[in-house]
């Protein structure tokens, strides 16, 4: 018979295979047994998880990683999606971001950020959802958007060596240092008729410039300042 719950473990994170074939709340008590069995073994683990083998809604999402947490010490960074090219940019972004953070001191935020809305904080962080038209992200280090940014985000203090990173990239305003750039202005321009394709905002002989985010440019931090 099909184990219920397999748990397989890859350099960056946590894989939960769970059985399609059962329904939830037998998965969600078998990742509770789990877990549980498992929780000398990871012990405090920082660790990125993901969900395979079976569709789960946000609720249930929540659900499994609040039961994880119930019965062990491990600290869930993030959760992957199943779509393997995503899944390489969270992992580069998350391995930036952990690179550039001062004493590997940041936040994420799971969520959706809706109009209205700011999340400030005097520390770098990954934003695990979209920043909406109308909301604004203020952080003294760097801003990564695992999802899309329309809104506005504010990175860095007046040196300017920060950057906005954001899997798409389509911002009302952004702002490193104490250099502005506007939608419709020469930094962002032509940014909503452009590929929706990973990017990254920095500031480069004092205006900000956007690019790509590639391997190189991820490898290369020199590329940024």
């Amino acid at each position: 018979m099909k184990s219920a719950v397999v748990i397989k473990s890859f350099p960056d994170g946590i894989a939960v295979i769970l059985n399609s074939e059962i329904s939830f709340n037998e998965a969600k008590a078998a990742v509770e047994r789990k877990f549980s069995e498992s929780a000398k073994f990871f012990g405090t683990a920082k660790v990125v998880l993901s969900f395979e083998g079976r569709k789960l809604t946000p609720e249930q999402e929540i659900e499994l990683i609040e039961t994880i947490s119930s019965v062990s010490s491990i600290e869930i960074a993030c959760l992957m999606e199943t779509d393997p090219e995503k899944n390489e940019v969270y992992l580069n972004a998350m391995n930036k971001f952990a690179e550039s953070s001062d004493h590997n001191e940041g936040q994420f935020y799971r969520g959706n950020l809706k109009s209205g809305q700011t999340l400030e904080t005097e520390y770098s962080i990954v934003i695990l959802g979209d920043v909406n038209p109308g909301a604004k992200v203020v952080s003294s280090g760097n801003i990564v958007v695992l999802g899309t940014l329309y809104g506005s985000a504010h990175a860095g203090g007046g040196n300017g060596n920060n950057f906005v990173a954001a899997l798409d990239m389509k911002p009302t305003q952004i702002k490193i240092g104490d250099i502005i750039a506007k939608q419709g202005e020469k930094g962002l321009k032509g940014l909503l008729r452009s590929k929706s394709l990973p990017k990254i905002a920095y500031v480069e002989n004092s205006q900000i410039i956007m690019k790509p985010i590639t391997k190189e440019l991820l490898n290369d931090p020199s590329l940024l300042y």
